[in-house]
């Protein structure tokens, strides 16, 4: 079977069929910037750096989707059946680094590659194998199936996708009323996991990186390449620490300057 284009949710490929990408920088959007059969990048279902969601998956046209859910893997619900496949980094919601999940539609599972692609890169080679192709990375799969567990026992991604929404709102209600702190998505995008925000200047956002530092909030300072602030907010964080550090920020906010 010769696949001949693709729509890609990820990190990007030649011959793709639509891209979404960011409209904007400081008030983030997502929208189709592309179509066509040359269409060559699609960012990532849920992209870390800007705090953004795919909620809505692009009308692909019969095309294949391929998506890479790192950010937003077992998070929430997904109808597996719309995608062609579903790549996923462990190290974000199910498992220490140095593992992914693929989720691949068997009809995709091909022998007809071309002769440069190694063995140990063709998924049919590992879905022939069980995954057993080469030693597997034992301590990750049992970690992960603790966290398989974990969820099925509070009662599946449906239950895991309200305390993320619960947790989610928090900072978002507090951002959406604050004068110093903004949020940089629109709401329709907005990610439960990754939550960037800015203040007026950067100077300001250094110093509200250096408060919480100091207070025991570490990593909250924004990816180089956009700046500002951002909570990671992934499934192991409780409620509670979403809600102390929203507490923080509006002393910090209250008391600033004085």
């Amino acid at each position: 079977m010769q696949i001949k284009s693709v729509a890609v949710l990820g990190a990007g490929a030649v011959g793709s069929y639509v891209i979404w990408g960011l409209s904007s920088r400081k008030d983030i959007r997502l929208a189709v910037i592309a179509e066509g059969p040359r269409a060559e990048r699609l960012k990532q279902q849920g992209i870390t750096i800007n705090g953004t969601t795919y909620y809505q998956l692009p009308d692909t046209k019969g095309k294949i989707l391929v998506s890479d859910q790192s950010s937003m893997f077992l998070s929430r619900p997904c109808d597996v059946s719309k995608y062609g496949l579903i790549w996923a980094g462990v190290q974000k919601n199910v498992g220490p680094a140095g593992m992914a999940v693929v989720i691949i539609r068997e009809d995709l599972l091909r022998e007809d590659l071309p002769q440069f692609v190694p063995t140990y890169m063709s998924y049919k080679t590992h879905a022939d194998n069980d995954s057993l192709y080469n030693t597997p990375n034992c301590w990750a799969i049992y970690c992960c199936g603790k966290v398989f567990k974990y969820l099925k026992s509070i009662g599946g991604l449906e239950e895991m996708h309200k305390r993320n929404i619960a947790k989610a709102k928090v900072i978002y209600d507090f951002l959406d009323s604050s004068k110093m702190f903004h949020g940089t998505v629109e709401p329709e995008f907005r990610s439960l996991m990754n939550i960037p925000f800015v203040t007026d200047s950067a100077e300001l956002d250094a110093e509200v990186v250096a408060a919480t530092k100091a207070a025991g909030y570490d990593n909250l300072k924004g990816h180089k390449s956009v700046g500002g602030l951002r909570a990671s907010i992934y499934n192991a964080m409780p409620k509670e620490g979403v809600e102390a550090l929203v507490e923080f920020l509006k002393n910090f906010e209250a008391n600033y300057g004085k």
